[in-house]
């Protein structure tokens, strides 16, 4: 598993978000930053405790011109629900294919209580406005998420 290279232009992707509508990172060049996180499944505890950080900085996101995009192998169904139950106030894209998890370098193979699987390793990739990566957080607490990212972005955007 290698993620792409800080500095260099950002993997392209188009995907559905939780009402079907095609989102790409190209409609966000040259007017937001884009904060791409994938997490394994919507509506576990951890993604949901991640997710919330994210919502209630909504505004702080906003004035760092910021936009936010979680990306999961969830179909759009349970991402539907996943908004509506925990009220998130931005998009979730729908990777069931893990095409583009795949290209982030974030599908690897995991272990849990001594079984081996495939799955999503929860990281978040910071992409700059010219569409460049500018930072890659792959060690983070879900609680504090939020927290590391907004600091990291005030710091450095």
């Amino acid at each position: 598993m290698s993620f792409p290279k800080v500095g260099n232009l950002a993997p392209a992707f188009t995907m559905l978000n939780q009402d079907g509508e095609k989102v790409s990172l190209k409609d966000f060049k040259g007017k937001k930053n884009v904060v791409l996180y994938f997490y394994p499944k919507a509506m576990t505890p951890g993604c949901t405790v991640q997710a919330q950080g994210i919502r209630d900085s909504k505004a702080i996101l906003k004035k760092l011109d910021t936009v936010v995009l979680g990306v999961s192998p969830d179909e759009e169904k349970r991402l539907v629900k996943f908004i509506e139950r925990d009220e998130l106030n931005f998009d979730l894209l729908s990777d069931p294919e893990h095409k583009i998890t795949e290209k982030y370098g974030c599908w690897s193979l995991k272990k849990f209580m001594g079984k081996e699987y495939m799955g999503v390793v929860r990281t978040t990739f910071i992409i700059g406005k010219d569409g460049r990566l500018k930072h890659v957080m792959d060690k983070f607490k879900t609680k504090t998420h939020h927290d590391d990212l907004i600091e990291w972005l005030k710091a450095n955007l």
